[in-house]
């Protein structure tokens, strides 16, 4: 504090003149500059340091004040420079206000004692009872998140992550909250031992306790009317707002909480949303969404998922208290009413209607249907693949991202198609069939982890993932093959052979990122015997994880392509690459097609039920339905579909013909 020197008498007096009073002024350091008729109607206690009040700053709606400090109770404090404080009901006490900040109309905003600003907090996700309890902190990213929930079964992992957020919470106590340069508090209640990051936005709160609101000026956090906090961390760029009750909770960068909404002892990584329902003990991966009042999250494990209004999930049959939990895997929905008796396991971009009895395991067969039929679990596998909806969620999703931070927490790869999904269709065709090898081609049903699928349903299952699994082989055969410049059979193979070693084996998704499970297990032993030490290491290790993602798939795209079609990429030849190149475009058309009609079936007479309203003929209603829907053939999806066809068939002819130049007669 070299800077600060020892408030001159001349300023004492004009400080009691303009209403100011202190027990002790040789406790009140300023800067040279200091300007004390920009202080009045204030006491001040206990060290104090002041900064320069010239400037004026900018308050909500661009209101325009004189920076200074007026009717307040000052204990303990650094005001910097050009701060506007104004109307302190009761005590500003233990802060460090920077510069340009404003602080109007507030109760109370102090720390009582050592505070870690909500860091350190352990969270039960998932078992309500605990086991799996995450320790928060302000750089906690969804996978390491995951491993500390997930990997319970690596207990020397656990304790390493542990003293790594043990330590960085002792790096953060502190007896000094800080409220950060242009940061903007107004109309609030009682704050109490929080943090306040720069520019963020606090506006009409209840009552926050001991916790951080972390912000920058590219990713301002927003705390809103009415919000009641305690234990938590809010991410920069995040908004917790309209009466929000949140206890114990991490919500993540561009994550947003409104609408009265409740969740107690959960993390929300990037861009969920979260209104007017309720969360408890849940692990929402990015992009979780819950939009209705009577929607109840719990005790669960979910990424990219949409609840629908009445979703709800139990994990209260039990007798040693609340300890059930389900997985919902990525892109899953949720229908109205719906809902899940854990323990239970959904699979990936899976649609789940009705009530679920059953104790369901579905994590095999992606992109299904899981429908509740005379109180039965039905499965459909793979209907979900020639859904119009499902190729519109994979593409909303990075066009939805609220992140402006240039350090994102998360990294996150939103390909639908992926080594993940494709690995468990594999899987699921060969389960497919081994049903029909033991049960029987001519039975009706098939019994699968308590789920019932029809003959139909098995038969449809293995033509779809099929076709799933030729198209995202030929996906990322096509891109390597246009991408590259070969003059002969040879230069075509140097040009296919994979650039890591990295990628083979099994991949899995943690929490958003997904990646070869070889590097997590490598990864794993790092932070074990401590050639990993700190936890921005493990978050740099995951941008680049993010960054290999497309190097890593084609090593394992050739690996499958020798397992799946016989074809090795070492040895192939440009004629056995023609033939992959028909299949593939068969199997892209056939499923764009399937989507073509999925996508009519909204504009069918059933769909325009309600519309023509008082018309006289069907004429009528024809017409207000394509005045307010358009016509079918001129909406965007539709469109995209008809344009996806014609790429990938271009695409297809051009890769043909360069592999015909080169094909040996």
């Amino acid at each position: 504090m070299s800077e600060y020197r020892a408030i001159a008498p001349s300023e004492i007096e004009v400080l009691r003149r303009n209403g100011c009073t202190c027990g002790d002024w040789s406790k009140v350091k300023v800067k040279d500059g200091f300007v004390a008729d920009n202080v009045r109607n204030t006491s001040f206690s206990g060290e104090v340091f002041l900064g320069i009040f010239r400037r004026e700053v900018t308050c909500i709606g661009g209101v325009a004040r004189r920076s200074g400090i007026y009717n307040a109770a000052v204990h303990c404090c650094t005001i910097e420079d050009d701060v506007y404080i104004n109307q302190i009901k009761n005590y500003i006490a233990n802060y460090r206000v920077e510069r340009h900040a404003v602080v109007e109309c507030v109760d109370t905003l102090a720390v009582s004692g050592v505070s870690t600003f909500g860091n350190g907090t352990r969270v039960a996700v998932l078992n309500e009872t605990g086991g799996r309890e995450i320790p928060i902190f302000n750089e906690l990213s969804a996978h390491t998140a995951y491993l500390i929930a997930f990997y319970r079964y690596r207990p020397a992992l656990i304790a390493r992550l542990k003293q790594l957020i043990d330590e960085y919470t002792q790096s953060v106590r502190s007896e000094m909250g800080v409220i950060g340069e242009g940061a903007q508090l107004s109309g609030c209640r009682t704050i109490l031992n929080v943090n306040v990051g720069a520019y963020a936005g606090v506006e009409g709160v209840y009552r926050l306790s001991n916790g951080s609101i972390n912000s920058s000026r590219e990713a301002p956090a927003y705390v809103g009317p009415g919000v009641c906090a305690e234990n938590f961390i809010f991410s920069s760029g995040s908004s917790v707002s309209d009466s929000s009750l949140v206890t114990s909770c991490f919500v993540g960068q561009g994550t947003v909480l409104g609408k009265q909404y409740s969740a107690e002892n959960s993390v929300f990584f990037a861009n969920c949303q979260g209104f007017h329902g309720e969360a408890c003990s849940i692990f929402a991966g990015p992009y979780t969404v819950s939009h209705h009042k009577s929607t109840l999250l719990i005790a669960t494990y979910c990424a990219f998922l949409n609840a629908g209004s009445g979703s709800n999930q139990s994990n209260h049959m039990y007798k040693l208290g609340p300890i059930h939990q389900g997985i919902i895997e990525r892109g899953s929905k949720t229908a109205s009413d719906s809902y899940i008796l854990w323990p239970a396991k959904i699979g990936a971009f899976s649609l789940v209607m009705g009530r679920h009895y059953r104790n369901s395991d579905t994590s095999e067969f992606p992109f299904s249907y899981l429908i509740e039929n005379s109180d039965e679990s039905f499965l459909a596998p793979g209907v979900n693949l020639r859904s119009i909806g499902t190729i519109r969620d994979a593409q909303k999703w990075p066009q939805r991202d609220r992140r402006k931070d240039s350090n994102l927490l998360d990294s996150i790869v939103f390909d639908l198609l992926s080594p993940y999904t494709i690995q468990k269709m594999a899987k699921a065709c060969r389960i497919l069939e081994e049903l029909k090898r033991i049960s029987g081609r001519t039975s009706e049903h098939y019994m699968f982890n308590s789920a019932r699928i029809t003959h139909r349903a098995l038969e449809r299952g293995i033509s779809l993932y099929r076709m799933g699994i030729v198209k995202f082989l030929g996906n990322e055969l096509m891109k390597k093959l246009a991408a590259s410049e070969f003059a002969n059979e040879e230069e075509m193979r140097l040009a296919l052979a994979p650039e890591s070693d990295s990628g083979a084996g099994d991949w899995v998704d943690m929490a958003g990122l997904l990646t070869p499970k070889s590097e997590v297990a490598a990864m794993i032993e790092k932070i074990e015997n401590g050639s990993i030490t700190s936890l921005r290491e493990m978050n740099s290790i995951f941008r680049e994880w993010k960054s290999c993602y497309h190097r890593w798939t084609w090593r394992w795209v050739a690996e499958q392509l020798k397992a799946e079609a016989g074809v090795d990429v070492k040895t192939v030849t440009a004629h056995r690459l023609m033939q992959l190149t028909d299949e593939w475009k068969n199997a892209v058309v056939s499923l764009d097609r399937m989507m073509y009609e999925d996508a009519r079936k909204e504009f069918t007479l059933k769909s325009q039920v309600g519309f023509g309203v008082d018309g006289e003929d069907d004429n009528v209603r024809q017409s207000d339905f394509e005045n307010v829907r358009g016509e079918f053939t001129d909406h965007p999806s539709v469109k995209d579909i008809l344009e996806h066809i014609d790429q990938k068939s271009a695409l297809a002819e051009a890769v043909k013909s360069k592999l015909q130049k080169i094909a040996k007669s």
